[in-house]
């Protein structure tokens, strides 16, 4: 987790660490519900993880709690700094306002309004930068000018895994029977962390990748045998879709992903205006590409969960999906 390095460590974790974390996390975050769809013409049972009910509106805080959590005392008063579109740097500044801990996050120079908004009220600096330079911050697990602030990255350390495991965790106790669930792939540390605590509670349960058409890495790596950089074009879909699958949440997640179903945009947003309009529930694009993965009919038709990772979106691209068109 720290700053000055430049290599790539390898991500370790186990359902052991799960369990720590969810003790850990434990009366800072939201057990989330888990509810159906009421959408009766759906090919398969369709339940809904809201995750979007979380203090920041997203997944993130789990791992990001637990991230935080283990930053050594001596280490708190230089800082924390992480590297997201939004909804993780929404995460860490909030835990890192609540500990009283200097954060900053470096942002796309697109991202949106709606989470950027959010970082600022939770206290935290925001540094912008191209997404390409964001995602080398990425690959790289450092950033030089905060070289003496502890770096959290976003999926691929190990307690941010662990800390989304703990929703597999709560699918299990809330629904022993679930079939499959289907999970958005970003950087991978939703998918793994949820993933792995699935297949060691119940290999049964099949374990489906969303993506969309726009950037669609996983279903290219599976079917190259290999990461391969695949083109990304930039959507409303803001929290999943990067160029390629680091390497090291290739090796978590091959052996944990059954398949990946790509969605279309259009899909997306037919799946957000179901939710609105049946639910009542507010989700993000990429939260979006998993009940549009689920309607396709693609991850079978039993208990499927769907991973309502986030409801942090623009309320001018709501509105446009609302009316039904893609923003």
């Amino acid at each position: 987790m720290s700053g000055d390095g430049g290599a790539t460590k390898r991500v370790s974790f186990s359902i052991e660490d799960i369990e720590q974390a969810k003790n850990r996390i434990a009366g800072t975050v939201l057990r989330t519900p888990l509810v159906r769809l009421n959408f009766e013409e759906a090919p398969c049972e369709i339940y809904l993880k809201l995750e979007c009910l979380q203090p920041t509106g997203s997944f993130k805080v789990r791992g990001a709690g637990n991230a935080i959590e283990r930053v050594p005392p001596e280490l708190r008063s230089q800082g924390v700094y992480t590297c997201s579109a939004g909804n993780m740097a929404q995460a860490l500044a909030w835990h890192a306002k609540r500990l009283r801990i200097p954060c900053t996050v470096i942002v796309p120079d697109n991202a949106p309004e709606t989470k950027l908004s959010a970082i600022q009220r939770f206290g935290a600096k925001i540094i912008k930068l191209p997404f390409d330079e964001v995602w080398k911050v990425a690959t790289t697990h450092s950033y030089s000018p905060l070289a003496q602030s502890t770096f959290i990255h976003p999926f691929a350390d190990p307690l941010m895994i662990a800390g989304n495991g703990t929703i597999g965790l709560e699918i299990l106790e809330d629904l022993p029977d679930a079939n499959a669930a289907v999970v958005p792939f970003g950087g991978g540390g939703l998918f793994t962390g949820i993933a792995t605590a699935l297949k060691a509670r119940n290999s049964s349960v099949k374990r489906f990748v969303s993506e969309v058409e726009t950037a669609a890495p996983v279903s290219t790596a599976l079917k190259a045998g290999k990461p391969q950089e695949v083109e990304r074009l930039p959507s409303f879909v803001d929290g999943i879709g990067s160029k390629i699958v680091l390497e090291e949440m290739w090796a978590f997640a091959k052996p944990l992903v059954d398949d990946s179903i790509v969605v279309s945009l259009q899909e997306v947003v037919s799946a957000i205006k179901l939710l609105a309009e049946r639910n009542r529930v507010i989700a993000e694009g990429a939260a979006g590409s998993s009940i549009a993965a689920a309607l396709s009919g693609k991850a079978g038709t039993g208990k499927v969960v769907c991973m309502v990772s986030g409801g942090n979106i623009d309320f001018s691209k709501l509105i446009a999906i609302l009316e039904g068109r893609i923003p």
